[in-house]
């Protein structure tokens, strides 16, 4: 079965984002990821990762007041220095905290700004995180969200993502694939794996509906694990679901697909 990493952003939340870590290695995942580490320094992050052997194998550009309703700026133009002046901050808790990767979310439109200035402003954006994340030997991903969940998210299919990263036409550029939001903008996960598998730099899953744990909807997540081994998938799968209880209570997929990992 895949390596799996806990999204220490909606995993463990009963307890302080650095106590997540220990909580997460506990219960048996090998990695985690987070969404956005910068409330705390990146040394207190480095030194319980440490302190638990454990790597983090991913986080997100800064990408807005996100208490505020924002879901990532990389597509504003109003908002283009300050999505620049983000990468720097992100490049440093990437060296820092030994991630590889580092995801962009790019959020909402100005109002009234026309769909052909959006996505020049995304793919201008993008073009120049990659080459600054180049420079610092990092991938940069880019991941598509559905616009049921959040409406008026810019990026919000698997193809309309393929087709910004053919333009930007980056090579450390790749696909985040999240099979729950893929499922809710399209679905035919298995199919969207095995078609574009090698532009694929990372995958994050939740059930579908309610983003809850594996077992809690409609997906076969023991099919779709071991397509992703078939696929010879080397990377980490990131549990990024709202648990519908505590977290440890419903981690009994972990103690189903785990232990063949």
């Amino acid at each position: 079965m895949p390596r799996f990493a806990a999204n220490l952003s909606m995993l463990f939340t009963e307890v302080p984002l650095a106590d997540r870590i220990d909580h997460a290695a506990r219960a048996g995942f090998d990695a985690v990821e987070v969404q956005f580490p910068y409330e705390l320094p990146a040394a207190t992050l480095r030194a319980r990762l440490d302190a638990n052997s454990i790597p983090m194998v991913l986080h997100n550009l800064p990408a807005g007041d996100w208490a505020g309703g924002d879901r990532g700026i990389a597509c504003d133009q109003a908002r283009q220095e300050e999505f620049r002046d983000g990468i720097a901050r992100a490049i440093e808790y990437a060296q820092t905290l030994g991630v590889r990767q580092i995801n962009c979310l790019t959020g909402k439109p100005g109002a009234g700004v026309p769909d052909a200035i959006t996505r020049a402003t995304l793919v201008d954006n993008l073009r120049h995180a990659a080459e600054r994340l180049a420079q610092a030997n990092l991938r940069l991903l880019l991941e598509p969200v559905n616009s049921r969940d959040v409406p008026g998210f810019w990026l919000d299919s698997v193809d309309k993502a393929l087709s910004v990263v053919d333009e930007v036409s980056a090579p450390n550029l790749l696909l985040q694939f999240d099979i729950y939001h893929a499922q809710r903008s399209g679905g035919e996960i298995a199919g969207t794996l095995e078609r574009q598998f090698d532009r694929i730099g990372h995958i994050q899953f939740a059930d579908t509906p309610g983003r809850n744990e594996p077992g809690t909807g409609e997906l076969n997540f023991g099919f779709l694990f071991d397509r992703i081994d078939q696929l010879g998938y080397q990377g980490w799968v990131g549990a990024e679901y709202n648990p519908t209880t505590t977290t440890e209570a419903g981690l009994s997929w972990l103690a189903t697909y785990g232990d063949k990992a």
